[in-house]
């Protein structure tokens, strides 16, 4: 398979998570990502710890947001390593970083100064909160930015207080709108050859995932989030949208009509919400009545009564269990990789198929500096 992004070079400058999980997209899409990482040290990612498993030596979140990649040493402050760099830019489709606003300026690889060398780059740039205004300078680190940005007042019930997401979801989805922005400057230089530069900030992405709630407290005149005293899954929608707790496990219920859900369960009390307002004006009290009936079954009963007829459910699963389903097994969603060394790994595969086929790899995460000798004799650098 000739992947769509083959004979496209990238040089990535980013480290930590949002900038490389964009270059991993590129690269599972057949771009060749060159990681250009400090000395000794490298991208601080690879002993930034999500647990106490290591890989290899190096942290599993730089080995599953580093793979399929290779990586070059330089000391960026190092005016000779810093001549490197440029010449191999001088080669590249596309340059990417994550630094604070400010760093990049001051090493010589800002836009402008890359555009001179190399007129048609495609140039991205991943920031916390932008260059201008009192945060530009804040640590752009998730947890902080989910706490500023609302999001944490979505999670949970009532009474939790903020309830941040339990995933690096602001880098990942940062990174996800960089990927977004430069093949989307790579369609207009196919058409023009005219290059761009592509700026991305974590916060106004998180901003942009929260579109739908934003707009509508836009629309109500700024009236307060207000979760659901329980079973809470989405602060602005009505009952019965939650999990629930079963006799045996979870049961998740989405949007639905509570008199039609009274009568399948054979719950009575549900019946008397027939008017929709109601479902939002009193979901509090309808919640538990449905919670409580829902305590005396079976997920597998209450699935069986519901999935039949087409109401929005399913049962609740972790990892090892969603794992041993076939709805899972049938995604191929796993794939194994090899680093130089011969060690092998198991990861997740890129989620895009093109023409029916799946956008895998067998190239592992490189080695600190791997690249360096061979980089420099292939470019003449």
């Amino acid at each position: 398979m000739i992947k769509p992004l083959e004979d496209i070079l990238v040089v990535d400058l980013s480290q930590f998570l949002s900038g490389p999980s964009a270059s991993l997209k590129l690269a599972d899409l057949g771009a060749r990502v060159i990681k250009v990482e400090r000395l000794i040290t490298g991208d601080i990612c690879r002993t930034l710890y999500v647990s106490n498993v290591k890989m290899n030596g190096d942290s599993t979140v730089f080995h599953a947001i580093n793979r399929n990649k290779e990586s070059f040493s330089a000391d960026l402050k190092n005016e000779v390593d810093k001549a490197q760099v440029l010449k191999l830019i001088e080669s590249a489709d596309i340059v990417m970083h994550n630094f604070r606003p400010g760093v990049i300026e001051r090493l010589g690889l800002d836009y402008n100064t890359i555009a001179k060398i190399n007129p048609s780059i495609v140039y991205g740039e991943i920031s916390g909160y932008g260059k201008e205004g009192p945060w530009k300078d804040k640590p752009g680190q998730d947890l902080l930015i989910q706490s500023l940005s609302g999001l944490t007042w979505l999670s949970g019930n009532k009474n939790d207080g903020p309830v941040p997401v339990g995933l690096a979801i602001v880098d990942i989805l940062s990174g996800a709108h960089l990927v977004q922005g430069l093949l989307a400057a790579l369609v207009r230089k196919g058409v023009n050859g005219k290059g761009a530069k592509i700026e991305v900030s974590m916060m106004e992405s998180i901003i942009d995932f929260q579109f739908e709630t934003i707009t509508t407290f836009f629309k109500d005149g700024g009236q307060p989030t207000e979760r659901t005293e329980r079973n809470n899954a989405h602060a602005y929608l009505g009952a019965p949208y939650g999990i629930y707790k079963t006799k045996n496990g979870s049961l998740a219920l989405a949007m639905g009509q509570i008199p039609v859900l009274g009568e399948l369960l054979g719950c009575e009390k549900l019946k008397e919400y027939q008017e929709i307002p109601s479902w939002f004006d009193k979901r509090d009290e309808i919640k538990e009545v449905l919670a409580n009936h829902l305590a005396t079954g079976t997920t597998q009963k209450w699935l069986s009564i519901l999935e039949p007829v087409d109401i929005w459910c399913a049962d609740v699963l972790d990892w090892k269990t969603l794992l041993n389903t076939e709805g899972y097994k049938v995604l191929e969603m796993e794939q194994e990789v090899q680093m130089s060394d011969g060690f092998r790994f198991k990861t997740t595969r890129c989620p895009i198929q093109i023409d029916g086929e799946l956008l895998v790899s067998e190239k592992g995460t490189p080695i600190l500096g791997e690249h360096t000798d061979s980089l420099i004799k292939e470019y003449k650098l």
